[in-house]
């Protein structure tokens, strides 16, 4: 027996039945990088490695009371949220974010599934824009999410500055653009409101990615709650999430799962 507590961190997200994103991949990350996973559920899909085929959200007050059960017991170094999927449950968790004053929030705005399911309202974005981004430590849009978030349209390399600029003009402390739907090597651009940073892996040749979004966040919100700098939780973020797509292994017919436990097994 140790008496040694590890950090501690809660994602607000939805669950994946087929295990591959949602909550189910970030409880995977949080273990994997070494911190105690909660979890408040939000809403609950049918879905596999092939598409989303059902979606029930959970009612805002069992999604508020899930947070306040967490928080007032166990506590939180760092909370990551996912699958938002209406502007009521964006200012529900908005709400409960500033009541319990949490930091190290990481907001990772899900808007589509990897099969091309949409799993946000478009009535939501604005409440993402004006409730919750400006409590966020870390926001995380792929391209796609971070057009939609600021309205521009997103090809070059200027514009992904542009919409990393307009995204922490609304209020988050730091924002880090993923840069896997554009060609060539995967480079995400992080911004503080002061520097850019880029960081770059080799794009590996794989369908196994279902879930990289929410893993990549999990594993930035382990970091902050390690005592990480962002750039730095960002930088372990990137890496964790490059070998566990090098080193997964086929599950399903479509977008196949990462190995979130590539290190150990």
């Amino acid at each position: 027996m140790t008496s040694a507590r590890p950090p501690i961190v809660m994602t607000i997200a939805g669950s994946d039945s087929g295990g591959g994103a949602g909550i189910q991949a970030d409880l995977k990350t949080f273990s994997a990088l070494g911190v105690f996973g909660t979890s408040t559920l939000t809403a609950i899909t049918a879905q596999n490695t092939v598409g989303v085929t059902a979606v029930h959200e959970v009612p805002t007050d069992v999604i508020s009371a899930q947070i306040d059960a967490v928080i007032t017991d166990i506590g939180a170094d760092a909370v990551k949220t996912g699958m938002l999927s209406s502007s009521a449950i964006v200012e529900t968790v908005s709400d409960a974010i500033r009541r319990h004053g949490i930091a190290n929030l990481v907001v990772d705005p899900v808007m589509v599934a990897k099969s091309g399911d949409r799993l946000l309202r478009e009535e939501a974005i604005a409440s993402i824009c004006n409730s919750l981004l400006p409590l966020a430590a870390v926001v995380t849009p792929n391209i796609p999410e971070a057009e939609d978030l600021t309205g521009l349209t997103i090809n070059t390399d200027d514009d992904v500055r542009r919409a990393a600029v307009s995204i922490i003009e609304m209020g988050a402390r730091t924002v880090v653009i993923k840069g896997g739907h554009r060609d060539g090597p995967p480079t995400d651009v992080f911004y503080d409101g002061d520097q850019f940073q880029e960081f770059t892996t080799e794009r590996i040749p794989s369908t196994n990615t279902h879930g990289t979004g929410c893993t990549f966040a999990s594993a930035v919100a382990a970091g902050l709650a390690h005592g990480l700098e962002p750039p730095a939780a960002v930088a372990q973020a990137k890496e964790y999430v490059t070998e566990a797509i090098r080193a997964s292994y086929p599950i399903g017919q479509g977008h196949g799962p990462l190995h979130h436990f590539h290190a150990f097994w």
